[in-house]
């Protein structure tokens, strides 16, 4: 492609970055959904709680980068499923301190495993030279230090 060129969408990186990242989400998709019956969001919220504790809903907002009223319906659902519990902040009763349940520790323990096989797949692909080169371009684009 030259400079004069018209710009193909598939040449398109914003393009190009939605459809490779819809794909892999889709295909990992069918791991939470078909075993737990998650949506994508519920699995991000569980994610969150897994790796780092007990969080309230306004902390898991902000490190994964979702609205309030999505996270809300996602710690709705896991909390109707089991997964996860709402403690009351004593310093601050307009927050709650969510944590997972055994059952949601155990999901999460089983899909972090199922996780880290399907990553380990995707890079099956590239070369470790191309797969680190993949990673700093990525966290770049997203401002990821």
């Amino acid at each position: 492609m030259t400079k004069n060129d018209p710009l193909q969408i598939q040449d398109f990186l914003p393009y190009l970055l939605n459809r490779a990242a819809e794909t892999t989400s889709l295909d990992f998709q069918k791991t939470y959904k078909d075993r737990y019956g998650m949506l994508r969001t519920e699995w991000r919220v569980l994610f969150h709680l897994g790796r780092y504790g007990g969080l309230t809903a306004k902390q898991i907002c902000s490190m994964a980068d979702l609205h309030k009223t999505k996270v809300s319906r996602a710690v709705s659902a896991l909390e109707r499923q089991r997964f996860l519990v709402r403690t009351e902040v004593p310093t601050d009763r307009r927050n709650e301190l969510l944590s997972l349940t055994k059952q949601g520790q155990a999901a999460f323990d089983h899909l972090q495993q199922e996780a880290t096989r399907y990553n380990e797949n995707l890079l099956t692909t590239f070369t470790a030279e191309e797969q680190e080169i993949l990673r700093r371009c990525l966290k770049k684009m997203a401002r990821i230090p």
